[in-house]
């Protein structure tokens, strides 16, 4: 073969070799296919009890007893969805008010046949990192104990959105942050500010009762095309409620990376959510008069519609402890009976998650091991989260995860030895998920390790 001959057959072979190669989809990672990791459930669903509550009336099941120093023929369990034990008899004051009663003297029935702890693990001690609600929801959400992090930034440290959608490949659609406000920061929490992950890996952020309540209700609800010269006003309205909702800052608009069908996905989600609400299409929790109940509803209608690998909603409710315990109890009885609600919503109406789901729940933090000089309406007194009782939380998780593993599990606990620690959460999913060992182990809270590892 002569040397021109040879050159020309030397390229042609490089065309035809050229041509019969795919280039192979490249992770926002940088690598080139996705990791295939063994899965220990295809769904995971992280409730943050925030707000703060206190281990007395949670796990230790002591209501007033514990409270409010009665004898202990005032104790029960005011989360029945949750936790095993018999509710309080006496002063019921956690509940609906029946007709002609008093507020709050009416158990809210039980939704399911038996509670999560029965069909999974409860940790009944874990220490909280951080005694604070921003910094505590950042450990619950990053795996670091926050203890220099600031108010109204985001993280510093990736979040558990984040690791997800680097290492697993997922779509901004598969991962949703639900919260209840756009205060105090929350919405901030949808992803970190670190250089290797940030908001390209970050979750979508929906506070339902800001977007279907009266704020969104006025600028969405009858969404058009405004004509500039007539119509600014209207506009400048609409731009200002997305710029608070979203907190842009000097014209940078948050980079979630939602991909231009998820987008068009995601508006008609919205628009359809505004028809179906308007029609009382939308189902919820049968108690649903309160902030937290709303934002579970329109979470699980999130569920339905984009079957999330990873959704994080956060309550918020019983916050109001701080100045009014008999609410606090209110709030807690209701968070207990949404999350039973959402559980079950779950297992008969979404068939792709059911069976397929693990539920993980925690407080950011506890309370006060005594009370504050706030009193009641029932002369109750309120507590706040300053002293070493509010480390004192627990985590309880249950679904498709756990296998065998069924039953209490509550390991001994003190100051020095605690069982767990509310930063064992971001390890537990990233375990759940199959990503545990992707995880820079600088990243997180030095004591912190998957609950699995802890059975």
């Amino acid at each position: 073969m002569s040397k021109i001959k040879r050159k020309k057959f030397i390229k042609q072979a490089a065309t035809v070799a050229a041509g019969s190669f795919v280039l192979p989809y490249i992770l926002p990672s940088g690598r080139l296919f996705a990791a295939t990791p063994d899965p220990k459930s295809e769904y995971v669903i992280y409730v943050l009890f925030a707000g703060g509550v206190r281990q007395q009336e949670a796990t230790l099941q002591g209501y007033l007893h514990t409270s409010q120093d009665l004898d202990s023929s005032f104790a029960g369990n005011i989360m029945p969805n949750m936790l095993q034990g018999a509710m309080p008899t006496k002063k019921i004051a956690f509940g609906t008010t029946s007709p002609g009663g008093t507020v709050g003297d009416t158990p809210i029935p039980k939704i399911l046949s038996s509670p999560l702890q029965d069909q999974g693990v409860l940790f009944k001690e874990v220490r909280a990192v951080n005694p604070g609600h921003y910094g505590g929801l950042n450990s619950l959400l990053t795996g670091n104990s926050s203890v220099a992090q600031g108010l109204k930034v985001r993280p510093n440290f990736p979040t558990i959105f984040e690791y997800a959608r680097k290492h697993l490949g997922l779509k901004a659609t598969e991962t949703w942050f639900i919260g209840n406000t756009i205060a105090n920061s929350y919405n901030l929490l949808n992803g970190s500010e670190h250089p290797d992950y940030g908001l390209p890996y970050g979750a979508n952020f929906f506070a339902p009762t800001i977007t279907f309540g009266s704020p969104g209700r006025q600028v969405l609800s009858n969404a058009k095309i405004y004509h500039p010269q007539d119509e600014l006003a209207p506009m400048y309205k609409m731009k200002n409620f997305l710029d608070n909702a979203f907190r842009v800052k000097q014209g940078q608009i948050p980079s979630i990376k939602n991909t231009d069908d998820e987008k068009t996905r995601i508006k008609e989600f919205v628009r359809n959510t505004f028809q179906k609400d308007s029609a009382g299409q939308i189902p919820g929790p049968p108690v649903s008069d309160n902030g937290d109940m709303r934002t579970i509803k329109y979470a699980a209608e999130v569920m339905k519609e984009f079957k999330p690998k990873i959704l994080v909603l956060n309550m918020t409710a019983v916050d109001v402890c701080h100045g009014n315990f008999s609410s606090y109890l209110r709030a807690l009885h209701r968070a207990d009976h949404g999350v039973g609600w959402l559980w079950n919503y779950i297992q008969t109406q979404i068939p792709e998650m059911s069976g397929k789901t693990t539920i993980l729940l925690s407080p950011e933090c506890g309370r006060n091991m005594n009370p504050n000089p706030i009193s009641d309406e029932n002369d109750w007194f309120a507590y706040d989260h300053s002293d070493s009782n509010t480390s004192r939380v627990f985590t309880l998780m249950a679904g498709a995860a756990l296998g065998s593993n069924r039953g209490t599990f509550s390991p001994t606990w003190d100051i020095s030895n605690p069982g767990a620690y509310t930063t064992d959460n971001v390890l537990t999913i990233a375990d759940i998920m199959g990503i545990k060992n992707m995880i820079p182990s600088g990243f997180m809270h030095g004591p912190a390790r998957s609950l699995f590892d802890r059975f």
